[in-house]
């Protein structure tokens, strides 16, 4: 386990039952209504959301569209307090690199503030790639900062103790998924957040 795993792990335990009430919980809560807005899904979709939280956006978009949700996240109370708060989806213990869903089994993905926090986007992007059917998309929501901003950030991002990794930019995430494969079909910014989707 590398020691960003870790960090997320004790953070987000310790936040898990009162999540949407914290800082860091109305800070996504804002990403979270970006990210529906700017999504395009069949009815009956299969909808695998990476670092879930507590399941909040998983609600979100099914209040918009008959889904079958499924969320991963690393912290286990996360998972815990999102199997309470909505049985009719199903959620799992794992990390970004590891989703624990067979190949082509998913037609959307969702990343929404966890981007930053994953230790190996290359593993990640592979591992999207695994569990998306073909023409699947996928949707990075997360912080846009300007070049001089982010890139003075993430000097000391790592030193937080949430388990931050690195803020990226929109081209870096998209070259990321270009080099295995995928498609950039769309970006979306509003102030410091940016939605990119992508198809596989």
């Amino acid at each position: 386990m590398s020691k960003y795993h870790a960090k997320n792990i004790k953070a987000y335990d310790a936040k898990a039952q009162n999540y949407d009430n914290t800082l860091d919980g109305k800070f996504t809560a804002k990403f979270k209504e970006l990210l529906v807005a700017n999504m395009s899904l069949a009815e009956g979709s299969r909808v695998l959301d990476v670092g879930c939280g507590n399941g909040r956006l998983l609600a979100k978009i099914a209040e918009k569209w008959h889904i079958e949700g499924f969320g991963v996240d690393i912290s286990p109370n996360m998972v815990a307090s999102a199997g309470a708060r909505y049985p009719e989806f199903e959620f799992a213990v794992a990390g970004c690199d590891d989703l624990s869903f067979g190949e082509r089994s998913m037609d959307v993905l969702t990343a929404c503030c966890t981007y930053h926090h994953f230790p190996d986007v290359a593993a990640f992007t592979l591992e999207a790639k695994r569990v998306l059917r073909p023409g699947g998309s996928i949707y990075i929501a997360d912080v846009y900062l300007p070049p001089v901003i982010r890139q003075t950030a993430n000097v000391f991002l790592p030193l937080s103790k949430d388990g931050d990794v690195k803020f990226y930019s929109t081209g870096e995430i998209a070259g990321t998924f270009e080099r295995a494969g995928f498609e950039l079909v769309s970006v979306v910014r509003n102030g410091h957040m940016q939605v990119v989707r992508l198809r596989g």
